[in-house]
């Protein structure tokens, strides 16, 4: 509470109290500094005061008096100026601001007149000198106000400036009221452009009364933003402006949707990491894969990687993208066969705001767009749906995706790692994939060997499979017996890798020595059984047989009429084009 901030009012206060009175006023700070004067003191602002002096005894006291006889008073004990005091009277009135003195208000008569008039009139001048008083504090005070409010001002603006979201102020008829520093940066205009600007120029044609009414905002709305100069796709989200029951405007929150991506790519890919060197094997065709990923990374080209079931494609894969000049930007795999038919669309590509029943609010970015400037890995390719596989052909050729439910193409720079573990040159003689996509895939094929046809990597990959099993599992188990080991080399492991590590992993979980021996392993594997599992192999049906076979039943049990045939794909899981299809292919009649 420093009275030298108002010096100009208390100068001001200190000249009409003075105008009133007809007597010399001075003003004093806690500090023992004269603010304020009127008469001889007008010409002495500025000066210093004795601490021993009247205002000091004031000032300590916290309590107004009057002086009726100089030198008498307990006031003037202590003044070095007593002996040849020149003062008729002198009235002290402390300066109160919230419960701390901040200096006095005084009078003093140099002249018997003046003398009088302070003391005929003692108890009105005193409220009146508090008032005065008040007066003084309530300036102070609403300085002291005015500087908080514009220190928090200031640290707001700080603030917001400093979060990296583009954040706007608008009133209820869209009129922009603040805006921070990133929000003219993702919009590219100068802060004197916004005047005049209403909201609507920025995101379009949004209904912006049902935002307004919306009381808990709306989430990761998308929009476009084009001027002559600068375009930008981005989202956004608002909070509304309600001060009780009344709204008065929103607050919108924006972002550039490829930071938003970015972003989420930076948390959910920098954890995986896998190169050449860490996929397992050194027998001589899994280093001639090898040799020729390399090469595939350096190119921009599109991979195909065809391989069985569990032999590492996705391996490969990400090898591929670590050692291309992509890989500090997203790798992101989707398997083709384990999403629905009806939801893969979307997945790959995205949708809209309202796209279909039960689509997400705000819409939803597909996995090219979250690959942007990166690579998508699209395994199990060769069940991709015909109707699909034309889309994705047109992303391929012209490098832009179309969301479900959208009407823009959207840029998009991705490089496509395909992978599948079926034959898909006959898939294509079959008709059921696209001759022109295939070859579009078909640029750097990369075939991944069979475990069975890679059995020296077998040591190497036992030895690694049992350390990660112990470890996951928090047992030291060190060995496996070299008996077991060269039967381990004789099976020729259909489920490739996979099948051999969770071999080990069950191994590790039934062992409770430091060596595996032959009873820790899976029954299929024991040398009891490995007649068995000859015979069963000789037994095995294709996919295909099972799938007609299953058809064939339900069209019996359900019929062959437009009705029934629903009921059977529904009982089947498939959709009933698919069914259709199915038939035509098998040639069930």
């Amino acid at each position: 509470m420093d009275l030298i901030k108002i010096e100009s009012s208390v100068q001001n206060i200190s000249e009409a109290i003075s105008s009133v009175i007809m007597v010399d006023v001075t003003i004093v700070d806690d500090k023992f500094r004269r603010i304020a004067g009127t008469g001889k003191y007008k010409n002495r602002v500025g000066e210093a005061v004795s601490e021993d002096s009247a205002f000091g005894f004031a000032l300590r006291r916290g309590e107004s008096f009057i002086i009726e006889d100089p030198g008498s008073h307990s006031a003037c004990l202590k003044c070095k100026g007593m002996t040849n005091c020149k003062e008729y009277a002198e009235v002290c009135c402390p300066i109160n601001a919230s419960g701390k003195i901040a200096g006095v208000i005084g009078l003093i008569a140099f002249e018997e007149k003046q003398r009088q008039a302070i003391i005929n009139n003692k108890s009105n001048l005193m409220k009146f000198l508090n008032r005065m008083a008040d007066l003084i504090s309530s300036k102070l005070l609403e300085r002291e106000n005015t500087e908080k409010i514009k220190l928090l001002a200031k640290e707001i603006e700080v603030v917001l400036n400093s979060v990296d979201t583009g954040i706007i102020a608008v009133n209820c008829k869209g009129d922009i009221l603040r805006l921070n520093k990133k929000a003219l940066e993702l919009f590219a205009i100068e802060d004197s452009e916004i005047s005049n600007t209403n909201i609507k120029n920025l995101i379009g044609n949004y209904n912006l009364s049902s935002l307004i009414r919306d009381k808990k905002g709306v989430k990761n709305r998308e929009f476009t933003y084009k001027s002559l100069n600068h375009s930008f796709r981005g989202v956004f989200n608002t909070s509304p402006i309600r001060v009780g029951e009344e709204n008065l405007g929103i607050v919108f929150m924006f972002n550039n949707i490829s930071d938003v991506l970015n972003t989420v790519n930076n948390i959910t890919n920098s954890t995986i990491i896998t190169s050449l060197d860490s996929i397992i094997g050194n027998s001589k065709c899994i280093e001639k894969v090898k040799i020729e990923a390399e090469k595939a990374a350096k190119s921009t080209s599109t991979v195909f990687i065809q391989g069985e079931s569990g032999t590492g494609k996705e391996l490969f894969a990400r090898a591929i993208h670590y050692h291309s000049n992509r890989s500090n930007k997203p790798f992101i795999p989707i398997n083709c066969a384990a999403i629905p038919e009806q939801l893969l669309e979307s997945e790959l590509f995205g949708y809209e705001d309202g796209a279909f029943t039960g689509a997400k609010r705000g819409g939803k970015a597909g996995k090219f767009e979250l690959a942007n400037e990166g690579t998508i890995f699209l395994d199990e390719i060769g069940d991709m749906p015909i109707h699909l596989q034309a889309k994705l052909l047109r992303v391929l050729q012209d490098k832009a995706i179309e969301k479900v439910g959208g009407k823009d193409f959207i840029p998009v720079d991705v490089r496509v790692v395909a992978a599948t573990n079926k034959d898909l040159e006959q898939k294509v003689s079959d008709g059921e994939f696209r001759e022109d996509l295939f070859y579009r895939l078909n640029v750097i094929p990369l075939n991944i060997p069979p475990l069975k046809d890679r059995k020296d990597d077998i040591d190497v990959l036992v030895k690694y499979l049992l350390k990660k099993c112990s470890n996951k599992l928090e047992k030291e188990i060190d060995d496996i017996d070299e008996a077991l080991l060269f039967r381990l080399k004789e099976y020729d492991w259909p489920g490739n890798v996979r099948e051999l590590e969770n071999t080990m992993e069950y191994a590790v979980s039934m062992c409770n020595e430091n060596i595996i021996k032959e009873e820790h392993l899976p029954n299929r594997l024991r040398k009891d059984n490995s007649l068995k599992i000859d015979k069963s192999i000789t037994q095995i049906k294709s996919i295909k047989e099972l799938e007609k076979h299953e058809i064939e039943k339900a069209l019996k049990y359900y019929g062959d009429t437009k009705k029934s045939m629903e009921k059977a794909s529904n009982a089947l899981g498939i959709g009933r084009a698919t069914l259709y299809r199915k038939i035509k292919e098998y040639g069930i009649k």
